[in-house]
């Protein structure tokens, strides 16, 4: 039986500002990709998320971004290897110390927004936020957005990895997202999600908003937890995909594979 994980980005409350359909998602997704506090959540957000992600038994990811609250983190931010690497890391040790405090632990690591589309153009990016992240803990697992250099550079870390495609979110032809500026870039329409996630779970195709598709094989799905309806897409894409038959389910750690030589 085919399986694959079904993920969300949330915990990104801050304060008095509430942002997501957390609760609901919980209740449909097997992976949780919680802020860290620089694109958005705080302290109180992150544990909170978190105490209910482990109630739930769902598995807990560090979603760290740019340091950007009143961009959300979705702002390109020039930085060097080494500024990103160590961002990345102080990120992770956050979202550690908090899975900790709410009995649970981070099993995951999945970048968001800008700092992600970068990294899925930019293989030397990419391999320096994950390498940092790998630093801290090595047994985590990439999510990393499948075939762009996110999943290159991870592999070649020797790090396992999680392949993931977005359910509401329609794709340029080199397999990175089409940016939110561009008209249909985010898909809220429940039957059009649940047909992409089909395809690219069944099919391993991935649709380009120009036409045609790319090939790749999906282990994860992830829906935006700010997108309009969010709890409502959840549960009609899960049960979209348990009606095709798709077993849906938290991603095991993969096999590692070989580190690279020198």
């Amino acid at each position: 039986m085919r399986t694959v994980d079904l993920n969300a980005d949330m915990g990104e409350s801050f304060g008095p500002w509430r942002l997501g359909a957390d609760a609901g998602l919980l209740e449909v997704v097997t992976s949780a990709n919680i802020a860290c506090g620089f694109h958005a959540g705080d302290p109180q957000v992150m544990v909170a998320t978190m105490r209910a992600a482990v109630a739930r038994g769902v598995g807990i990811g560090a979603h760290p971004g740019f340091p950007d609250l009143q961009g959300f983190g979705r702002r390109r931010i020039a930085m060097r290897a080494d500024e990103v690497a160590n961002l990345v890391a102080y990120q992770l040790g956050a979202a550690q110390a908090m899975a900790r405090l709410a009995g649970g632990r981070v099993r995951h690591l999945k970048l968001h927004g800008a700092l992600a589309n970068m990294a899925a153009e930019d293989e030397a990016l990419a391999r320096a936020a994950f390498a940092a992240a790998l630093a801290v803990d090595p047994d985590l697992v990439i999510l990393a957005m499948a075939g762009t250099a996110q999943q290159r550079a991870a592999r070649a870390l020797g790090a396992a990895v999680a392949a993931e495609a977005f359910a509401d979110r329609a794709y340029a032809a080199d397999g990175t997202l089409l940016g939110r500026d561009r008209p249909g870039a985010v898909i809220d329409d429940p039957e059009a999600v649940a047909a992409r996630a089909l395809r690219m779970v069944t099919r391993g195709e991935i649709p380009v908003a120009a036409g045609g598709a790319i090939a790749a094989r999906i282990d994860s799905l992830c829906l935006h937890g700010d997108t309009p309806g969010a709890g409502a897409l959840a549960r009609g894409l899960r049960a979209a995909l348990e009606g095709a038959g798709v077993a849906v389910r938290a991603f095991p750690a993969p096999a590692r594979a070989p580190a690279p030589a020198g």
